[in-house]
């Protein structure tokens, strides 16, 4: 596995950020900001999707504890509704950056959408989170808090399994909606049920 570059440019604190659940049919998008050590360097450090869940929560303490300053967000699916999936995961990552102490003074955004936030200089990188240290960071922290709030959501709608699914599209996730219907943390704004079963 190559080695992650630290971050985007040297000359300003820069912090990586990144979304989780984005394609999800239910539950919150998250979003984290991370400001590494310009010298911090993890071997198992890399874009969330190509760790295993065991590697991601190892990961979560170490970049805690290294981080000059981290934050993760959330939006709600009824927030989600309210206006879109992209302003709200970017408005999830402006929340999470909000937080940080350090403030920052570049932004890394993985993925290529993303609304200015306070005239600090940003640039979004397609497939980020597997170019560069903060942009993982800060997927990894989004992943893992999301993972953990679908958990307990799972205790409370546990006929749609999102213990494994995490509230994604799966098969499984569907036929429990095509037997359940849609329940309060679904996002309804993403038009999930097929034509004949809203008419039901």
């Amino acid at each position: 596995m190559p080695k992650l570059l630290n971050q985007y440019q040297d000359l300003l604190l820069e912090a990586g950020c990144d979304e989780a659940g984005r394609g999800c049919y239910a539950g919150p998008v998250f979003a984290a900001a991370v400001i590494l050590p310009k010298d911090f360097y993890h071997p198992m450090l890399n874009d969330s999707k190509q760790l295993t869940e065991k590697q991601r929560e190892e990961l979560v303490p170490i970049i805690k504890e290294a981080a000059i300053a981290w934050a993760v967000a959330k939006q709600t699916a009824k927030e989600i509704d309210a206006s879109n999936i992209l302003k709200a995961a970017i408005k999830c990552m402006h929340l999470s950056l909000d937080q940080l102490k350090p403030k920052a003074k570049f932004i890394a955004v993985d993925g290529n959408r993303f609304y200015a936030y306070k005239k600090i200089p940003h640039q979004t990188i397609i497939k980020g989170d597997g170019l560069y240290a903060n942009i993982a960071a800060a997927s990894i922290l989004a992943k893992t808090a999301r993972d953990s709030w679908m958990q307990k959501l799972h205790k409370k709608y546990p006929q749609y399994g999102w213990d494994k699914n995490k509230g994604y599209g799966t098969a499984a996730h569907r036929a429990a909606i095509a037997q359940h219907g849609l329940c309060f943390e679904h996002r309804k704004s993403f038009k999930i049920l097929p034509a004949q079963l809203s008419l039901l």
